[in-house]
């Protein structure tokens, strides 16, 4: 099963975020089998965190809210909330297998926070800039609740356009960076 974590940070929470880093890794580095897609959100500047994004294949909702719940920078109080969603890898691939590479663009978080009836649920026809695609379900895996995507594009308001927006309640767009050790 595949699972969504945004961990977003708590304001002022950067020293600790500092801090923690070789333990947050060294966490991650446990998972680096189930890892699809991971790193940083970043703030307008493009250096201060504001947040991280890990995309993983685990057993079941209860390894996956191990995992959420676990993390280091959870535990010691970085992060002020976390969102933790089944997601479906419609691409069928990490990111380190995006044609892209790691570098080069401007890579965004693009989520779209469902309200009724299900959206985008396709791979859009262009996917040369698509790092990963997929919809945000229930627990169980019934029920739309949104779609995640991470891309490369030329600026925000070409990354949110990757959806439709009006069939959200709510997009977000956000800087990302790949993560993982340097």
């Amino acid at each position: 099963m595949e699972f969504l974590c945004y961990h977003r940070d708590r304001p002022g929470s950067l020293p600790l975020r500092a801090q923690l880093l070789e333990e947050h890794w060294s966490y991650m580095d446990r998972y680096a089998k189930e890892m699809i897609a991971r790193g940083p959100l970043l703030a307008d500047d493009g250096e201060t965190p504001t947040g991280s994004v890990h995309i993983l294949d685990l057993p079941d909702a209860a390894a996956a809210r191990a995992f959420a719940f676990e993390e280091p920078n959870y535990q010691a109080g970085v992060y002020r909330d976390v969102l933790l969603r089944r997601w479906r890898n419609l691409l069928g691939r990490t990111m380190w297998d995006f044609p892209g590479g790691r570098t080069g663009g401007n890579r965004y978080l693009v989520l779209g926070l469902g309200a009724g009836q299900a959206a985008d649920l396709a791979v859009p026809t262009e996917r040369d800039e698509l790092i990963a695609y997929g919809p945000l379900l229930s627990d169980d895996g019934a029920a739309w609740l949104g779609t995640a995507v991470l891309l490369r594009a030329p600026d925000a308001r070409t990354a949110r356009a990757v959806l439709t927006a009006e069939r959200y309640a709510h997009v977000e767009v956000h800087n990302w960076h790949f993560g993982g050790r340097a």
